[in-house]
């Protein structure tokens, strides 16, 4: 272990959510949730406004909607969203060489590799500087978390939330996990948490008094000694920097074996949503969809398909996974299931008509529907809430809501006051989808994102 807090972690503050706010200054300061807004979709960032009202990433959309109903719901922006992230890299990689991101909105930095820091202070005077710099040029606030370690800079910039800077003093790291749950630490998912929790232990430091032999017993060799590791702050894991990424995925093991092939469909669904948002916060897209699946008797079974080109579309990837699975014999019970995706890009490459014709369900960022009309094939535009258009006569807005042959625009820009609200037939030829338009830097950081502590909650 290090004895000096050199090693960072930024998190960017409700990145998504911040963006928009930033963006459109009527919802500065109001409940913005960003996600997919179809019947399947889910809560990819609320802003700390939504969060008020329970709403949190990764909730089903329709729930977060009976919470906030009077909330901005957006579809994200994934191309802006890339953008401002490339310019928040770039200024940690003038910290130091070995930067680690980890998405689009987080990322470690080794300050010693980079001789910017080497003790407490010139530690979190680099903190403080690099806050300072994502806010003039990018707007937008981060929190800071300084340590000798990578999980315990992780943790310290979970309790710096929102725009603030936490430093663990080497030293100190034993006392301050104690009482903490065991859910901080890394590697203790719902699975996890559940066997402790069974076997009485809920805190960090309940594990160290169970000892490491009753961790291998309950939890198996390699997670029982890492999760020991763990919770004695021991963590010796480098900043890695930047390398290519040959696939992404998730997967999860059951407690009791899944029988029931109508909730395994439902599993590989919801696996298939969870990989798509970990492969749109990398940025990217891919080609190959891989299905693994675990059976009851260990035996494990992998099938992918490959696509005509890549892609980041959650619709896409779910009919994939799905497919595959009709191929999967799991009569018997299954106990592990994953999906992934391979052949990445940082580009999609869909082909809508062809999709179309396959019965592939069109996601909610898609140009337009596909329609038949006396058997020729067109393009029906649909407006997407959030999304940036631009009218010939009154200039840049964007999307707040469409339906009934109607689309609502407020048109405003980053630097402009509250804009104006009005109503376009959708097939308006005057109105025409834009490309965003850059963030500026605005007081409050992240466009006012950060509540006063000591105000009443914002009911929108």
């Amino acid at each position: 272990m290090r004895t000096a807090p050199t090693i960072l972690h930024l998190d960017m503050d409700a990145f998504f959510a911040s963006v928009e706010q930033a963006s459109k200054p009527s919802l500065r300061g109001k409940a913005v949730v960003v996600g997919g807004l179809g019947p399947r979709g889910v809560v990819a960032t609320a802003s700390y406004e939504a969060r008020v009202f329970g709403v949190h990433s990764a909730m089903p959309m329709a729930q977060a909607r009976r919470l906030a109903p009077n909330a901005a719901y957006l579809v994200p922006r994934f191309g802006l969203y890339r953008t401002i992230s490339e310019q928040v890299m770039g200024l940690l990689r003038e910290l130091s060489p070995l930067v680690e991101p980890l998405s689009l909105d987080e990322a470690f930095v080794d300050l010693e590799a980079g001789g910017t820091a080497f003790d407490e202070a010139s530690a979190r005077a680099a903190g403080e500087k690099l806050r300072g710099d994502i806010r003039a040029v990018t707007g937008l606030t981060g929190s800071v978390g300084l340590a000798a370690s990578k999980m315990l800079a992780k943790i310290a910039s979970e309790q710096a939330k929102p725009d603030g800077l936490v430093l663990i003093d080497p030293g100190t790291e034993r006392a301050m996990l104690g009482p903490m749950s065991v859910r901080i630490l890394p590697g203790v998912g719902p699975a996890t948490g559940d066997h402790l929790r069974r076997a009485g232990i809920h805190t960090v430091e309940e594990i160290v008094e169970a000892g490491e032999d009753e961790l291998v017993r309950l939890l198996g060799k390699a997670h029982g000694h890492g999760l020991y590791a763990m919770a004695m702050a021991y963590d010796e894991r480098p900043v890695v920097a930047e390398r290519e990424t040959k696939s992404v995925s998730v997967e999860d093991t059951y407690d009791v074996d899944i029988h029931d092939r109508t909730r395994v469909g439902l599993e590989v669904q919801r696996l298939a949503d969870r990989c798509v948002r970990r492969l749109r916060g990398a940025g990217l897209s891919g080609r190959t969809i891989v299905l693994k699946v675990r059976r009851y008797d260990f035996s494990t079974l992998t099938r992918s398909e490959t696509l005509r080109g890549p892609t980041d579309d959650p619709a896409v990837v779910r009919e994939a996974a799905a497919r595959l699975l009709e191929a999967v014999d799991t009569t018997g019970g299954v106990r592990l299931l994953g999906v992934g995706v391979s052949g990445l890009a940082d580009y999609t490459q869909e082909d809508l008509f062809a999709q179309a014709a396959e019965g592939v369900e069109l996601g909610e960022e898609d140009a337009g529907e596909v329609v038949e009309d006396g058997g020729e094939v067109a393009v029906e535009r649909v407006w997407v809430a959030g999304h940036d258009v631009r009218h010939e006569e009154f200039g840049h807005g964007w999307v707040q809501g469409s339906g009934l042959g109607r689309v609502t625009v407020r048109f405003e820009t980053p630097e402009s006051e509250v804009g104006r609200v009005r109503t376009f037939r959708v097939d308006d030829v005057a109105l025409g989808v834009a490309e965003p338009l850059p963030l500026v830097a605005v007081e409050c950081g992240a466009s006012g994102l950060r509540p006063d502590p000591g105000s009443a909650p914002h009911h929108p």
